[in-house]
């Protein structure tokens, strides 16, 4: 059984492709899989990963869609999941909070993605894969999902945090991407942008950096953290980063999408 790091780099991956116990997803858009992808990858577009319903476009799909998803890709609890995509982390990593979502934890994320991967000259191919199904059915697990509820109740708590994920304008009420602006009470932000390397192929910061900063903003001490950012996009990014700094956190789903749209939730600017 393959015992694979959180974050595998593009050198660690080369000498393992053509694995069978290895599910490669690309979440790039659908014209860079087109051209370029890891050996073997299969496509899944992010539209798969999200309910798609309005306001809160960013929420959990139901069950139905999971299956749908995860026996398409010919997904079984046997097999670790490296997930890749072309902006730094965003769609790979909700992918990878997804399978925490139905309690799989075999997996890893290709560290810069396919940036990474071709800037460096790794094996490239163009044709796309189309994998053997499976009959897969999934059993939601509800620990790492905040709702509304929980964000709700967690704003008086000391002991828990919101990391935003959003840009700065957003956060300060500066930027319009919902009916209301601003941020939840007491929530940190820090922009997902900010942790990831743009002179290194989109990597992540080093660990140790990332920890001590969100040590500097009071993330990492906190008992618990809840990320998001609008549509639990971006903040797939920062999820996976709390969980390679052992951090216990989970994610709100429902994002600023749902937070901004309603009238009946605090706000702070």
């Amino acid at each position: 059984m393959l015992s694979l790091p959180l974050i595998i780099e593009a050198d660690e991956l080369e000498p393992l492709l053509g694995n069978q116990e290895l599910l490669i997803v690309d979440l790039c858009q659908a014209s860079v899989y087109q051209q370029c992808h890891v050996p073997g990858a299969i496509h899944v577009s992010p539209g798969e990963l999200v309910a798609g319903v309005p306001p809160a476009t960013g929420k959990l799909p139901d069950e139905s869609k999971l299956n749908a998803l995860f026996s398409r890709i010919g997904f079984s609890e046997n097999r670790h999941v490296i997930s890749y995509d072309d902006e730094g982390g965003g769609w790979a990593g909700r992918f990878l909070w997804t399978l925490d979502v139905i309690g799989h934890h075999r997996y890893s994320y290709l560290n810069g993605g396919i940036h990474a991967w071709l800037n460096e000259n790794h094996p490239l191919e163009s044709r796309s894969n189309v994998p053997v199904a499976t009959d897969y059915k999934v059993a939601i697990h509800n620990d790492v999902i905040a709702n509304i509820n929980e964000v709700l109740e967690q704003i008086p708590c000391k002991d828990s945090i919101v990391w935003d994920a959003r840009s700065a304008a957003e956060f300060n009420g500066m930027q319009q991407n919902a009916m209301r602006n601003g941020h939840i009470p007491g929530a940190i932000n820090l922009d997902w942008l900010e942790t990831m390397d743009r002179n290194n192929n989109l990597r992540l910061l080093p660990l140790d950096t990332l920890r001590e900063r969100l040590t500097e903003l009071g993330i990492a001490q906190a008992d618990q953290v809840i990320t998001h950012c609008q549509t639990h996009h971006r903040s797939g990014l920062t999820y996976l980063i709390g969980k390679a700094l052992g951090l216990n956190i989970k994610a709100y789903d429902g994002s600023w999408s749902e937070w901004g749209n309603r009238q009946d939730t605090p706000i702070e600017t």
